[in-house]
């Protein structure tokens, strides 16, 4: 499937890694980036990640028979609210927010008569670095999309949203956005407010100077996901904060387990943890090279 006019609103890594993979697989004709940063756009058309700009998103959408709307999440209300009148007819509008319940509360509230055309996405291809220079045509290669479809959504507007991420290089999957928030609490959202609360707890320390300089490769490791956009991790955390909350319970209960054991120095008993926890992670990992 070949789409003439792409509207990506938010040319980062997300938007400009689906632009350049489209490029790639020509799949599209012409892509007009939008957003609100005048320097990130004229990059991106400097880069041939889009062929026009515009600040405007009304006037970037109007005759798109495609919309990506890969902006943080807490954008997503007022984007839809100026977009969707200026929608041309038959075009289908998707999107990469890492949350998809608030997404679709904000497309029940703006898009009215033309919800069936709206199919939330999110791609599970993230990365810690972020604006239109990150952005790479094989970011998605066999990397999962996930698709929420509403019940109102329209089966053609389905197909075309599975054949752009697909044209993208991605293994398209769909699941409900209750379930979606609920996975990805547990296995993104989490590991995200983790990085972030581990960094700020040793920047806060009177020694944070000297664990900084001898923090090595684990450390490093850990964290690295806490160089991620904090506007945009900010947006998702408030989005799915329930879901959120809920497994930081989880990890506490975790934590506190593991603290007992070691207050009773019963090291059987956290090797087996540990150990138990390793196989899994190795099992996971020869599971995700097959």
């Amino acid at each position: 499937m070949r789409f003439e006019r792409l509207a990506v609103i938010g040319v980062g890594l997300i938007g400009g890694s689906c632009a350049l993979a489209l490029r790639r697989a020509g799949a599209v004709a012409r892509v007009v980036g939008i957003g609100r940063g005048r320097e990130n756009l004229e990059r991106a058309l400097a880069l041939g990640v889009v062929d026009e700009i515009s600040q405007d998103p009304v006037a970037g959408v109007r005759d798109a028979d495609a919309v990506l709307v890969a902006a943080p999440v807490g954008q997503f209300p007022g984007l839809f609210s100026a977009c969707v009148p200026a929608l041309a007819p038959g075009a289908f509008v998707t999107d990469g927010g890492s949350t998809k319940q608030d997404v679709v509360a904000a497309a029940r509230a703006a898009f009215g008569a033309a919800l069936p055309r709206f199919v939330p996405a999110h791609p599970i291809a993230g990365a810690e670095t972020s604006g239109v220079q990150a952005a790479r045509a094989d970011l998605f290669d066999g990397r999962h999309v996930v698709l929420t479809p509403l019940p109102e959504t329209d089966a053609s507007c389905v197909q075309r949203a599975r054949a752009f991420w697909e044209g993208c290089g991605a293994r398209v999957s769909q699941m409900t956005p209750e379930g979606h928030d609920a996975l990805f609490a547990a296995v993104s959202h989490l590991p995200h407010l983790l990085a972030y609360a581990l960094v700020a707890m040793v920047a806060q320390r009177p020694d944070a100077a000297q664990l900084f300089g001898f923090a090595a490769g684990g450390f490093r490791d850990f964290t690295r996901i806490a160089s991620s956009s904090p506007e945009m991790w900010r947006d998702i955390l408030l989005a799915n904060r329930q879901a959120v909350m809920a497994e930081i319970d989880h990890y506490q209960d975790a934590l506190e387990g593991l603290r007992a054991m070691l207050a009773a120095r019963d090291g059987h008993a956290l090797e087996t943890v540990l150990s138990e926890a390793r196989e899994a992670r190795e099992a996971w990992i020869r599971g995700g090279d097959q």
